[in-house]
């Protein structure tokens, strides 16, 4: 199903901006919403595979069903050049053919389908798909065992691409209504996937099929699998709505007692993002939380979870406030909400998921343990801060931006929150988002069209400066004082022309006010302020400060 409207093409006032940055043909076929893409909207995937729990090729099918956006007959598919395609057959009888250019199919169909019609590919293939080499960055397939020695086997794929190892229109703009998913393994070994388990069935001769389904649009790079020998426990959430979400929990046997201590985190979690945030998007599918041999992904209603069992990130955080949870725990189910929910049209806005996912982080602080401490948790990671390229990534070539999008983006978004000056406004704001954009895929414009939609005012250049350049602004300020009067000189240097933030200072001791600086020096004169005390109010506002301090005698003229 395409969740945007966008087509989105290669913009060369982005590569202006990002002169450094080259791509390849390859580059343009993964990220691009080619004619050969947009001419067909996927509305149905049929996944069908069988994995072993040896380092062996896998073999299946995936039966892809699409509405005819326009009259075709070729279509893009997406396959990594190292799998096979061993066949194609057009609505269950007819064969097609098919050319390979890097990792795109190019299926030739066997007639030309028209606009309006609904029409189904099955696509078989086979291979050995890449290995993950450092997941969950380095993606593929991850083939290892567990402390008892069983075989586990789990996938990830974020930026790299789902079609490492399944056929799929790998592009994020468009997603299925709903999926199936069936995983055949080892008798013995339990798979772990997306959505409800429908059945489970013994095909004999030593084979488990695992038949899941997925009743909500969802990502393709969250499409997963983790076979393993598990141990499940089970509990419920309920919404002030009244519904009940089950929460399923899938972990080693070894780690089951320590599980059933650190997962009771989830609750409190839950009702937190569902009072700032919107009901959990996925109520029909459940919410699982799965143990993995990789570190975590918010792969939709089976998020994957290998944190040790300890709090921060690996036992550590920036901040005090960051012991006090499970940073895999609470980032990785964030991305139900911002990633799964509200998705990216392109993986230049990988941003949405990654700064709200963040963000998310400080939300659930400031739930939990009130503002105070969300605001040493959001400040503890500035020092991780590299300001080396835009957080927003260049369009239709499936690049982010920076991977300041986690820390920076949280930074950024509580900039905003503290320059609008109204928290009513910005949680109204947050969850307007997720109403209005739930189960689509959206690019940055439309979030920032919504923000200057609801506070009624254009912020055009605080999102060119924090989102589309690398460095943030500089406040300069001078502050002189002679005899009782004290002049508060003040402007903004920052590359956007026209940048206006507002930004809190004091004008005396312990007070407050919202200055508005622009490019130009701007002046004001308050009574009795020593030098010495003047803030700006830093822990809001992700801002380099330049403050001279002057004593002018009174004398002087």
């Amino acid at each position: 199903m395409k969740r945007t409207a966008l087509f989105l093409t290669l913009s060369s006032l982005l590569f202006t901006q990002q002169p450094q940055m080259t791509f390849t043909r390859a580059d343009t076929l993964r990220g691009t919403l080619s004619p050969a893409r947009s001419c067909y909207d996927v509305t149905y995937y049929d996944l069908d595979v069988r994995i072993d729990t040896m380092k062996a090729p896998i073999t299946g099918s995936n039966t892809i069903v699409f509405h005819v956006v326009n009259d075709f007959d070729v279509m893009q598919v997406d396959l990594f050049e190292n799998m096979n395609v061993d066949s194609l057959v057009l609505d269950g009888t007819e064969r097609a053919t098919y050319t390979r250019e890097f990792n795109a199919v190019f299926v030739k169909l066997p007639k030309e389908v028209k606009v309006g019609s609904m029409h189904s590919l099955q696509f078989f293939y086979s291979g050995t798909p890449q290995e993950a080499t450092n997941p969950p960055w380095g993606g593929g397939f991850t083939w290892t065992h567990d402390k008892a020695g069983n075989p586990w086997i789990v996938v990830t794929c974020e930026g790299l691409g789902a079609s490492v190892w399944w056929p799929t229109k790998d592009h994020p703009s468009d997603e299925p209504d709903s999926m199936a998913i069936s995983i055949t393994t080892r008798t013995g070994m339990d798979d772990v996937s997306n959505g409800r388990m429908r059945t489970k069935k013994d095909l004999g001769e030593g084979w488990t099929q695992f038949n899941w389904f997925v009743s909500y649009p969802i990502n393709n790079y969250n499409v997963t699998f983790a076979i393993g020998k598990y141990s499940h426990f089970h509990d419920t959430h309920r919404s002030k709505d009244g519904d009940t979400l089950s929460l399923d929990y899938w972990v080693m046997q070894y780690d089951l007692a320590r599980a059933r201590t650190q997962f009771k985190q989830v609750k409190p979690m839950m009702q937190c993002f569902e009072d700032f945030f919107g009901k959990y998007a996925f109520y029909r599918d459940g919410y699982k939380l799965l143990q993995t041999p990789h570190l975590g992904m918010e792969h939709q209603s089976a998020v994957a979870y290998g944190n040790d069992y300890v709090q921060g990130y690996r036992g550590t955080a920036s901040s005090p406030a960051g012991i006090k949870f499970d940073f895999i725990i609470i980032h990785e189910s964030a991305h139900e909400w911002w990633g799964n929910a509200v998705s990216a049209a392109d993986h230049a806005d990988m941003w949405i998921h990654e700064s709200f996912g963040a963000y998310a982080e400080a939300v659930y602080v400031e739930c939990r343990w009130g503002y105070d401490e969300a605001m040493k948790y959001v400040n503890g990671k500035k020092p991780n801060v590299r300001n080396d390229r835009p957080i927003q990534g260049p369009y239709g070539v499936n690049k982010s931006g920076s991977g300041d999008m986690y820390d920076k983006g949280q930074l950024v978004l509580n900039t905003l929150r503290h320059a609008i000056g109204n928290d009513k406004l910005w949680w109204e704001i947050v969850l307007e988002i997720q109403n209005r954009f739930r189960y689509k895929a959206i690019n940055a414009d439309e979030i920032f069209s919504l923000v200057n939609e609801k506070t009624g005012r254009d912020w055009s250049s605080f999102f060119e400066q924090y989102f589309k350049k690398s460095s943030g602004p500089k406040l300069e300020v001078t502050v002189s004082k002679k005899a009782d009067s004290t002049t508060i000189r003040y402007r903004w240097r920052a590359e956007v022309q026209g940048f206006a933030m507002p930004v809190k200072i004091t004008d005396a001791k312990g007070k407050w006010i919202t200055i508005v600086p622009t490019n130009m020096w701007q002046m004001m004169q308050v009574a009795k302020l020593d030098p010495a005390k003047f803030r700006v109010a830093e822990d809001q506002f992700y801002i380099e400060t330049s403050i001279r301090r002057t004593y002018i005698d009174p004398n002087r003229k």
